[in-house]
């Protein structure tokens, strides 16, 4: 039985490599060994939680692990990153031929990256080009909301996620912020830092 549990595993690490390269930084696909909850990752794709081979099963894998009745299929729930970003995910338990679970399949979707297309269509369809070459303000401070649809347009204009750029994108991003204005916000650089995915003095070192 072992040998056959393995089997299907390493077959399931196939789709979750093939899905997540499907998806480069928008979905973050992992396959879960349940036969070993407290190493349970074996396949982590599209790396959006900060999770790491290795690192242990979750709720839902532990609860399957305890209850071979429990649903196998649980589709389209909100979810939530580390950094706050909500997420959409669907877990889908592996079953062998005793009906013992031994792995699970997880997609978690990042609908953070929805926001810039909902922007771009509302920019589309504006009829109202008044004052577009001559701004009415000059723009020097910025809530959170207004700076991060702002650094999520930037990565949706290069079919990316914010935290998917490249370095030198990210530094031209920094730049453009600070040239705006945004950075006469007390917590900007913290918060773009976290957009980003990286430490705030790489933040201050792209702005330079």
């Amino acid at each position: 039985m072992g040998e056959t549990d393995e089997h299907l595993i390493h077959e399931a690490e196939k789709i979750a490599v093939a899905l997540g390269r499907m998806f480069p930084g928008l979905c973050e696909v992992v396959l879960h060994d349940l036969r070993d909850p407290d190493h349970a990752i074996r396949v982590i794709e599209n790396n959006l939680s900060g999770r790491q081979v290795g690192d242990s099963a979750t709720e839902l894998g532990l609860a399957r692990i305890g209850d071979p009745d429990y649903p196998s299929v649980i589709q389209n729930y909100p979810n939530q990153f580390p950094d706050g970003r909500p997420a959409k995910s669907t877990s889908i338990g592996i079953k062998n031929a005793a009906g013992e679970y031994i792995a699970a399949l997880c997609l978690n979707l990042d609908v953070s990256v929805l926001s810039p297309v909902t922007l771009a269509l509302s920019n589309l369809v504006a009829t109202d080009t008044e004052h577009r070459e001559q701004p009415l303000e000059t723009l020097k401070d910025r809530n959170a909301r207004e700076l991060r649809e702002a650094v999520e347009t930037h990565a949706a204009e290069r079919a990316a996620t914010p935290r998917s750029l490249s370095r030198e994108d990210k530094r031209a991003l920094v730049r453009q912020l600070q040239r705006d204005g945004y950075f006469a916000s007390r917590d900007a650089a913290q918060t773009i830092a976290d957009l980003l995915g990286v430490s705030r003095a790489t933040v201050y070192n792209y702005a330079k």
